[in-house]
Parts: structure tokens; sequence; C-alpha cells
């Protein structure tokens, strides 16, 4: 089976060379503005889940161009190349571009739908601890959710737990609680990595034999495998979640699964001899 060997960065076509150069100028330029002038353009680009003070629907574009370090974009934009341009020299420019804003919002979608309905979990709870004030429901809202409390809340747990019905303590500990929140609303997503999975699944999809090769372990694999060990990863990492994991998985799965049904319905215009073609 003849491998995909075009040179990596050489004749980019026009769509992947200007989403290159917009996510390498967002990149530079939220590094140079956070360190001059203390400005974070996160609060403003990087989406953020419904739930919090600082959503904007345009946040669910405009996060695909931010990211948080240089490993984090090179990697994205690395996959983008490698398995985009092949895409955008079949499809042609239009269809390839639409179909990254599709499946990148898709996959914001999905991330904050499930963040919403975990943050409803946690509003629950913290509405159930204010109109109870219980030492025992602080205790197991704050071991619930957070894994390593500062020394200063576990202090506040000792202390509530040995006086229930102190009202300083008790006013603490609400506070706390709503703060709690707040801290998990506000966390951002950033990246490409939505759009840049439903790019991966496109590639296996439309060139399910052709050969990768692989650089740990140095082994050539079917582009399906690939894919398809790829997601299988993404979904146990959502099965199984590991606590220090800041990774959003399910914006990964959001992305293949928005890029599936997309070209999926590509397939079912063209099937129904009805023009696709852009």
């Amino acid at each position: 089976m003849q491998g995909y060997r075009t040179p990596l960065f050489g004749n980019l076509p026009p769509i992947i060379k200007n989403l290159l150069i917009a996510n390498i100028v967002v990149f530079a330029a939220d590094q140079i503005i956070s360190r001059k002038m203390g400005i974070d353009l996160g609060n403003w680009l990087a989406l953020h889940n419904f739930q919090s003070d600082y959503f904007n629907p345009i946040q669910m574009v405009t996060y695909m161009f931010m990211h948080g370090n240089v490993a984090h974009i090179f990697f994205n934009m690395f996959a983008l190349v490698m398995f985009g341009r092949v895409l955008e020299q079949v499809w042609g420019g239009k269809r390839f571009l639409i179909y990254y804003f599709v499946t990148g919002i898709g996959a914001a979608l999905c991330q904050n739908i499930v963040g919403y309905m975990t943050l409803s979990e946690l509003h629950t709870e913290i509405t159930a601890f204010i109109n109870t004030p219980d030492p025992e429901l602080f205790t197991r809202l704050i071991r619930g959710n957070l894994d390593h409390p500062a020394k200063w809340v576990n202090d506040l747990i000792i202390e509530y737990s040995a006086s229930p019905d102190n009202p300083a303590l008790i006013r603490s500990a609400t506070q706390t609680a709503v703060s709690l929140f707040a801290n998990f609303a506000n966390v951002p997503t950033v990246g490409a990595s939505g759009a840049v999975f439903g790019v991966l699944l496109a590639f296996g999809m439309m060139f399910p034999n052709v050969q990768l090769m692989l650089i740990f372990p140095p082994i050539p694999i079917k582009a399906k495998w690939f894919v398809l060990g790829y997601g299988l990863i993404e979904l146990m990492a959502v099965i199984v979640p590991n606590a220090n994991d800041n990774v959003a998985h399910f914006a990964h799965l959001g992305g293949m699964l928005f890029g599936y049904l997309l070209i999926k319905y590509w397939k079912k215009r063209i099937d129904t001899n009805r023009d696709v073609y852009f």
C-alpha cells in the first residue's frame, strides 16, 4: 500500500495556510499582550461555559485560535497541515473551510453542553447546602469536587465541623461554596483540537487504507485504524476520567461526531443527485 508522502510544508493550499497564519498570529498576540500589558485575552476569546459570566457566543469560533502554550499550538497545527492539506486539495477551499468551522463549533457545543450539565449538578449541591447549612454537606461538597483543597479550606472544614452553629463559619462556608461554582464555571477551553479531530476523522473516512507511519512505536498503520484508535482513547478518557487531566475530551469527540454527521449529510446529497460541490 502506497503511503501519503506529500512534503509537509511545501505548497500549502490557501485555507490551510491562512488558518496556520491566523493561529500563530493570535497565539503570538496573546503572549505579547498578556506579558506586556497584563491583559488576559482568554477572558474574551477563550470558550467559557454558558453559565459563566464571561460567556459570549462568538467564543465558539474564537476559542479555536487560542492555545495554552507552544506545544499545544505546534501539535494542533502539525496535525492540521498533515491531514487537512489533502482534504482541501480534494474538496476545495470553501468546502474544507465549512467543514473546519462546523466541526470546531460542534466541538465547542458538545463541550459546553456537558459542562452545563456538570455545573447544574454542582449548582444543585450548593443550593442544597445554602438552604440547609450543615458541616457534613459542606464537607461532601468540597471533597466531591476538589481533589486537593487548599489548606485554608481544609481548616474551614475542621472548624465548621467542630462549631456547626457558628454564624461566621456558616457565612465563610457559604461564600466558599458559591466561589466554587464560579471557579468551575469560569474555566476556559482553548485550542483548535476539536476541529483538528474532525479533520482527522475526515482523513480516515476519505482515505481509510492510506499508510501512516507512527513515531512511537515506529510502525506503519492504516489511517482508519489510526483514527479509530484516537477515538477510542478519547472515549476511554471520558468513561474513566483522570482528575489531573485538563484536556477537553468531549470537544475532541464532538469534533469527530459533527465531522461524521456532516460527511454523511454531504454523501446523502450526492446519492440523491443534488449538487454538493462548492
